[in-house]
C-alpha cells in the first residue's frame, strides 16, 4: 500500500457534526502514519447511512468523478463498511476501496516486529477478509467434483477460499495458544515472586512510550504518529530501591475493531492482571476527553470497570497547553498532569506508583 495516492472519504451523520472535524483529522493522521499520498479528501454529511453503499448516488458521482481526474489509486472510507457496501462501492467508483478497519489492519500489519504481534495482526487480517468473501469475483461456477461427469457439484470457488482462511485462522490460533501459555507462566512467576505488574493505557500517541522511556530509561521506538509501536515492551521498574514490572501496551483508537481486540487478548490480559494501571492521556489535545472514553471502553470490553481503583490517570504533554497552571482542585492521587518528554511531574507520579504499590 506504501506510495499510495489516495481519495479520503468522511462520512459523518448531520447529528454528530460537531465531532467531523476532528474525527476528518485522525482520518489524515492514520493514512500518512503508513505513507500513503493523501490526493484529494472531502466530508460528506448524510442524515442517514445507505445499506448498500453508505452514502447517496450524488455523494458516490462526486467521488467518481474525483477519482478519474486525479487518478486515484485508492479510496478510504473513514467508516467501517459491510462486506456488501464495499463490494458496491467498488463496484460504483470503479476503484479499489479500503474502509477504516481495513486501514488499521494494513498499519497494524506493517508495524508488528514481534512474532506474537505478527500473528495477532494476521489472525485479525484473516478473519476480516473471512468476512469479505462476497461473491464478487467472475470465477465463482461450481468446480466439478469426483469422477466423471456423474460426480456432480464440488466446492465453489468462495467456498474453496472460505476454507483455505480457516485452516490458516486454526493454524495462527494454534500458535498464538502456545505463546499465550509461555505468557501466563511468565505472570505466575511474577505473581509468585511478589513483584508488582503497573501496565500503561491510553490513546494512540498519547505519549505511553516516550513514559515507558523515561521511567525506565530505555529507548523503546516513540514517534509522533500513531500506532508509532504495537508490540509489548516490559521493562524492571526500580522506585525507593523496591522493584516492579512496568509494561507498554498497545495504543487504542476510536471504532478499534473487535477482531483485533479478540487477537491481542493475551496482551490486553496483561492489563487484566496488573496491580497498577496508568491511564495516559494527551491533555493537549482538544479532544483528549472523548479519547479517554474510548479507552473506557476497550477496558470495559475486556473486563475492567472505569471507576477500578487501580487507574490513576497521567494527564501528558501539559508542557504543550498554553495556560499550565495547575490549580489546587486538579491535584490529587489520582490525577498527575506530566510532561514525559521534558520530566515534568515524573517524580511525583513514581512517588505515587510506590506507595499505591507499597499499600
Amino acid at each position: 500500500m506504501n506510495e499510495k495516492e489516495i481519495f479520503i472519504v468522511h462520512p459523518y451523520l448531520k447529528k454528530n457534526r460537531f465531532q467531523r472535524d476532528k474525527q476528518f483529522k485522525e482520518a489524515k493522521q492514520l493514512s500518512l502514519s503508513i505513507n500513503l499520498e493523501i490526493k484529494d479528501s472531502k466530508s460528506f454529511g448524510i442524515e442517514k447511512v445507505n445499506p448498500k453503499t453508505f452514502l447517496n448516488d450524488g455523494n458516490l458521482d462526486f467521488i467518481r468523478k474525483r477519482v478519474i481526474i486525479n487518478q486515484i489509486d485508492l479510496v478510504f472510507f473513514n467508516c467501517n463498511l459491510s462486506p456488501i457496501q464495499q463490494r458496491n462501492l467498488e463496484k460504483t467508483i470503479n476503484c479499489k476501496i479500503i474502509d477504516r478497519t481495513g486501514l488499521i489492519l494494513e498499519i497494524f500489519g506493517a508495524r508488528a516486529k514481534s512474532n506474537e504481534g505478527k500473528l495477532q495482526v494476521n489472525l485479525a487480517s484473516l478473519q476480516y477478509q473471512k468476512s469479505r468473501l462476497v461473491r464478487s469475483w467472475t470465477h465463482l461456477e461450481r468446480q466439478r467434483g469426483g469422477a466423471g461427469f456423474m460426480g456432480g457439484p464440488g466446492e465453489s470457488q468462495i467456498e474453496s477460499d472460505r476454507r483455505q482462511i480457516t485452516e490458516q485462522i486454526n493454524r495462527i490460533k494454534k500458535k498464538i495458544l502456545t505463546i499465550d501459555k509461555t505468557r501466563r507462566l511468565h505472570r505466575y512467576r511474577r505473581q509468585k515472586n511478589r513483584i508488582p505488574i503497573i501496565t500503561l493505557v491510553g490513546y494512540t500517541n498519547s505519549g505511553k512510550s516516550t513514559l515507558f522511556n523515561n521511567l525506565t530509561n530505555s529507548s523503546t521506538l516513540a514517534k509522533n504518529m500513531l500506532f508509532a509501536t504495537l508490540d509489548s515492551s516490559i521493562k524492571k521498574l526500580n522506585i525507593n530501591s523496591q522493584n516492579f514490572i512496568l509494561i507498554d501496551t498497545v495504543g487504542f483508537i476510536r471504532d478499534l475493531p473487535t477482531n483485533l481486540i479478540a487477537a491481542f487478548k493475551s496482551t490486553l490480559d496483561e492489563i487484566i492482571f496488573s496491580d497498577l494501571i496508568l491511564h495516559v492521556r494527551d491533555v493537549s489535545d482538544k479532544d483528549s476527553h472523548n479519547q479517554a472514553n474510548e479507552v473506557v471502553k476497550v477496558l470495559e470490553e475486556i473486563g475492567i470497570n472505569s471507576c477500578d481503583d487501580r487507574i490513576i490517570e497521567v494527564f501528558n504533554k501539559y508542557d504543550l497547553l498554553e495556560n499550565n497552571l495547575l490549580t489546587d482542585s486538579k491535584i490529587n492521587q489520582k490525577k498527575h498532569f506530566i510532561s514525559a518528554i521534558n520530566g515534568f511531574g515524573i517524580k511525583k507520579l513514581r512517588d505515587t506508583i510506590y506507595k499505591n504499590l507499597k499499600k
